[in-house]
């Protein structure tokens, strides 16, 4: 089973890039965030013409997640527990049911910025709580021992050979010592970083800024993470990052990252 996340950076914009990429690449499963679309808007059918079921939870212009399987999907939930007050679309979950059924969840981690003075501008401080309620629900999934995977958008530079140049991120809350520091709470919890379990070198990268042409210059940073359960890793066979998809016709600033699993 080749599951893939990708940052699609709006869904209207890049459909032409996400139709062609699919079958190319063979992805049997898709979580795709920033779709920044309602779920009445989401172009279903095109896409279920391809094979897939689809599950969404959109927002209108901002956010947005989904979920395309050629597996059928089971016990779908929406939206991160732990705060329903929380009107963000950032979270997607639902069994892929393969030979090995196997939890998949989706997520777009707030960004943070502006940190604001003393750490404690607003979006950071969502940001922080957000990762708060991320790891309550990891325990909760390890509890069950069965395989699950959490793959998104993290809006988190792990290790400074995650950044091309990684002085500029010092004060950005991408970087920051406290947001690394949840994110490795959650890793210590027993998952494996799917990614660097392949590929220990650096100048890998998942996203690329549109400006000052960091495409060119490879000045990227890789912020798109598969976390895999012990259960779900003992099935990884492998994980690479479709690199060309950024130099391709109106790109998303982000690009596909997958697992193949033995599932």
């Amino acid at each position: 089973m080749k599951i893939a996340s990708f940052n699609i950076n709006g869904i209207k914009a890049r459909l032409e890039r996400l139709i062609e990429w699919l079958p190319e690449s063979g992805i049997d499963v898709a979580l795709l965030q920033e779709i920044k679309s309602v779920d009445e808007n989401f172009p279903r059918q095109v896409i279920e013409d391809l094979g897939y079921v689809v599950e969404t939870h959109g927002q209108k212009s901002f956010n947005g997640v989904a979920i395309l399987s050629k597996f059928p999907l089971e016990d779908v939930v929406r939206d991160l527990p732990g705060d329903e007050n929380d009107e963000q679309a950032r979270w997607i979950e639902a069994t892929v049911m393969g030979d090995v059924p196997v939890r998949v969840c989706g997520l777009y981690l707030p960004n943070g910025n502006p940190v604001g003075d003393d750490l404690k501008g607003p979006k950071y401080t969502y940001k922080l709580a957000w990762m708060e309620r991320l790891k309550a629900r990891t325990e909760d999934l390890l509890a069950s021992e069965e395989p699950f995977l959490m793959a998104g958008d993290y809006n988190i530079i792990p290790q400074p050979e995650d950044a091309h140049s990684p002085d500029k991120w010092r004060s950005d809350a991408l970087f920051l010592p406290q947001s690394r520091a949840a994110y490795q709470r959650i890793l210590n919890l027993g998952f494996t970083e799917a990614f660097r379990a392949i590929e220990p070198r650096p100048l890998n990268y998942t996203f690329w800024d549109f400006q000052r042409g960091a495409w060119n210059r490879n000045d990227g940073i890789r912020i798109d993470h598969f976390l895999l359960s012990p259960q779900c890793a003992d099935l990884l066979t492998d994980c690479q990052i479709d690199r060309h998809m950024r130099g391709r016709e109106r790109p998303s600033d982000h690009v596909p990252i997958w697992v193949e699993l033995a599932a």
